[in-house]
């Protein structure tokens, strides 16, 4: 029980609180140390989140939508990017775009036939009474026995009670079965239609009957003008491309020589494929032009100005500030969290040197990045460099003298057995041999992805996992198997806050004693002022 200080007149409330905020200095300091340690934490995921980002943004802004699981470009991949060449048609008989790979040169094209599905129809209205069954509607008797067979697979349709049968239960039947044939029964125009599903020649159509007469035959109920047995088709297109005569495709759309075309109608156009430069141009400088930025946003990480007499803010010291003057003081304490810090020097540099490092076994014109006009800027006070400036007139030129030489100095891909491995796999040996083979933009974002994965290791994911996994599905891995999905960081919390509770499990018994002593004395004064007035009793009598 704790008596306060009414025996001795004093404040033992006050005193004890006095002596227990010294006692708290101790838990507050540990506090700081994990709050900052939290803050640094957030710190880092920002980093990796703006890093993310950008692989993430950039490769869509270039259509790299095809990488590896490990987060590298597809070899082969960048010959489909439809920013690169352009192609021109004279008229409406053909569309066409082309693709990175396409060859630049002007192609006649003569259109002899277009693509098309096999299809039939009934040729006049086919009920003859209530459609309400298959008996009632074409007035039918016996049993209804077909096969459809395609070259995808067949199916075999019996029906013996027809006044049981609805015409939507043949057509349900034969769509379900998914072997390339469509079914429609259209109930305002009182017809039936069957198609393939896609064009060509190789897309085969057989109806064999051995029931009454409701698919094939002169006096067919569904009047489809098909014969038993015969096989049906499509038919494919067929075009002259230049001295290339008779070319047939089984669609209407398909890809010759890198362009993409699709036949609209018959006749003859000339298509001309041609360099887009100025897009091309205009894609690798905003490529720069978002590199540059997320250089900028590290450097002023690495860069930022600490202030350490700025501590993290005990619950006790917030309570005396405004919210204003809380967020500016937080603003100094979070300030320079990151600054000189080893891992974001190493993406920084990593960055810097796969960017200046030439690429190996290039077949064009271009091994280097200042071949194409792109340089480090100058120095400037102030600045940690690392910054690419571009002579646009310079990378132009390059563009339009070799671009299939310009694509593989940014995308080339390492050799296969090289590329198509996680890095794990490989040795020290092999991954610098990688590196050295991929285009600038590739090697890029290998090593982000490596720098990015040192950064989890240390602080963690927070809510970002998904969007780590869309940079690499395999970002995780090593973190969830090696390291049990916990950071560094997360650990030296963990310790932190058990140090937290030894603390206050020290300052609940120190209290509990501080207590216990003061309730020692007021029971002593008590005990005292009550023998005063015991003798004061005494003496006051003897007069």
């Amino acid at each position: 029980m704790r008596i306060s200080g009414l025996a001795s007149g004093m404040d033992i409330d006050e005193i004890v609180q006095e002596m227990m905020r010294a006692e708290r200095k101790k838990v507050d300091v540990v506090e700081q140390n994990k709050q900052t340690l939290e803050w640094k934490q957030e710190a880092y995921q920002t980093v990796n989140r703006l890093v993310a980002n950008f692989i993430l943004e950039s490769k869509k802004a270039f259509g790299l939508t095809q990488t590896t699981v490990f987060g590298g470009l597809v070899s082969g991949g960048v010959k489909n990017l439809d920013w690169v060449k352009s192609a021109y048609v004279t008229n409406q008989v053909a569309e066409a775009r082309a693709m990175a790979g396409a060859v630049e040169g002007n192609y006649e094209l003569e259109v002899l036939q277009l693509a098309s599905n096999w299809a039939v129809a009934s040729k006049e209205p086919i009920s003859v009474g209530n459609k309400g069954n298959l008996a009632e509607q074409f007035g039918l008797e016996g049993e209804i026995d077909f096969t459809i067979v395609t070259n995808r697979g067949e199916v075999r349709i019996t029906k013996s009670d027809l006044s049981s049968v609805h015409i939507s239960d043949v057509v349900n039947e034969i769509n379900q079965a998914d072997i390339g044939v469509k079914a429609i029964y259209d109930q305002t125009m009182d017809r039936f239609f069957l198609q393939t599903t896609q064009s060509g020649s190789g897309q085969t159509v057989k109806i064999v009957e051995e029931g009454i007469s409701f698919m094939v035959g002169v006096d067919s109920a569904l009047k489809l003008g098909c014969e038993e047995g015969v096989v049906y088709s499509g038919k494919d297109a067929l075009f002259n491309w230049g001295a290339a005569e008779g070319i047939t495709q089984e669609n209407n759309t398909f890809i010759l020589n890198g362009v993409q075309i699709t036949l609209k109608e018959t006749g003859m156009t000339r298509i001309s494929v041609a360099t887009n430069v100025d897009e091309v141009v205009k894609k690798v400088t905003d490529f720069v032009d978002a590199y540059n930025e997320l250089v900028d946003k590290l450097n002023l990480l690495v860069g930022e100005k600490r202030y350490p007499d700025f501590k993290p803010l005990t619950d006790e010291q917030k309570e005396e500030m405004t919210e204003k003057q809380i967020e500016k003081w937080e603003s100094k304490a979070k300030s320079g969290l990151l600054k000189s810090d080893r891992l974001l020097e190493k993406m920084l540099q990593t960055m810097r040197m796969g960017m200046y490092q030439e690429v190996e076994g290039v077949e064009g014109s271009f091994p280097q990045l200042t071949q194409l006009g792109i340089t480090t800027e100058g120095y400037v006070a102030g600045s940690r460099g690392g910054k690419l400036v571009v002579d646009t007139a310079k990378l132009t030129e390059a563009v339009l003298t070799d671009v299939d030489g310009v694509l593989e100095l940014f995308f080339k891909t390492a050799d296969s057995h090289l590329a198509l491995k996680s890095e794990d796999q490989l040795s020290a040996e092999e991954i610098k041999a990688k590196r050295a083979q991929s285009g600038l933009i590739t090697r890029l974002y290998d090593n982000l992805i490596v720098e990015m994965k040192g950064v989890i290791t240390q602080a963690g994911t927070g809510e970002d996992s998904n969007l780590y996994r869309s940079v690499s599905s395999l970002m995780l891995l090593d973190f969830v198997t090696t390291h049990g999905s916990i950071s560094m960081i997360d650990k030296n919390i963990g310790q932190l806050e058990d140090r937290i509770d030894t603390i206050n499990y020290y300052l609940v018994r120190k209290e509990a004693r501080y207590w216990q002593q003061f309730t020692a004395m007021e029971k002593a004064i008590n005990q005292m002022n009550q023998q005063s007035a015991w003798l004061m009793e005494q003496f006051g009598g003897g007069f």
